[in-house]
């Protein structure tokens, strides 16, 4: 969590504006926080890499499931869970689990739903938040992912001070280390691609479609990140939950179809968005100050100076 002041956290002070029982919208949220909307969605993006509305659904359907599980009506835990009608809830509910509220058996399974901050409903009325502040030696892979995702925003906004050209010249000509990505010869193709290419792979995982071009422009691709950066760390702890790094996945986007084992997958992911974020550090220059790329640095600045 982040401190603010001797005693306060105010990361913790923004959760508990986003689960009080009478804030409903963005609005009461921010309000309980004494923010504006604009600042408080922000703050708690950044510091938890969850929207505070998402969150906030999401919590409360884990806390609806578990209510189901102890007997609630689906219309009360409907109505709990802030719902204006019980089709509205069950259609939410269903696509978040799977099945319908009312076939959920009272000896079913865990409730919590992935998410990217280990926030979690925890009965009867509090939070569970798995500890992230100092990662043992068997956390490393999830130290990378957090590490890969938060750099390459830095990187991004890093990069909106630059002007059209010293953002799209050719200046690693030929440079094209995995073909069927294309090149990665201006900072606009490297920073491209540390974007979609967790929007492929999450596109496949998760069965859906070729996501469409999205724009390159460092605004648009920012937007981008900022949409796919919580899904990639999701789904990166809901494989991990499951020990199922050594699932297959057959992947239907490719042509012809081919199977990948989901840790390679993670380890493909993380060492060419390794390599393509020293490269786009290499092309914004002084930009970029060294070292602030590097997980040891940026693990300091997250626990406050701690190793």
């Amino acid at each position: 969590m982040t401190e603010t002041g001797a005693g306060r956290d105010r990361l913790r002070e923004l959760l508990d504006a986003v689960l009080d029982e009478d804030h409903r919208t963005l609005e009461e949220m921010a309000g309980g926080a004494y923010a504006s909307p604009y600042h408080f969605s922000r703050q708690l993006s950044r510091g938890a890499g969850e929207p505070p509305v998402a969150m906030r659904r999401r919590v409360m359907l884990e806390r609806a499931a578990w209510q189901l599980r102890q007997g609630s009506s689906v219309t009360d835990a409907a109505f709990a869970a802030g719902y204006e009608s019980v089709e509205g809830f069950s259609r939410a509910f269903q696509r978040a689990y799977g099945e319908p509220p009312g076939s959920v058996p009272r000896d079913a399974g865990p409730h919590w739903l992935p998410a990217p901050n280990g926030i979690h409903f925890h009965p009867p009325t509090s939070l569970w938040v798995e500890g992230t502040a100092r990662p043992a030696a068997g956390e490393v892979s999830a130290l990378l992912v957090e590490h890969d995702l938060d750099d390459t925003r830095e990187l991004l906004e890093l990069a909106k001070g630059l002007d059209e050209h010293a953002y799209r010249d050719a200046r690693l000509p030929g440079h094209a280390p995995l073909g069927f990505d294309g090149p990665d010869e201006s900072l606009a193709q490297l920073l491209g691609h540390l974007v979609g290419t967790k929007e492929l792979w999450l596109a496949s995982i998760e069965g859906r479609d070729v996501p469409p071009p999205g724009a390159d422009d460092v605004p648009a691709l920012l937007e981008r990140h900022d949409a796919v950066a919580p899904r990639w760390l999701a789904m990166v702890r809901d494989v991990d939950r499951r020990r199922a790094w050594g699932d297959r996945l057959v992947d239907a986007l490719c042509e012809p179809p081919e199977s990948f084992v989901l840790a390679s997958v993670l380890a493909h992911v993380l060492t060419y968005s390794a390599h393509r974020r020293l490269l786009a550090r290499h092309l914004l220059g002084a930009a970029a100050a060294w070292p602030e790329g590097d997980p040891i640095t940026w693990l300091q600045r997250r626990t406050g100076g701690q190793p």
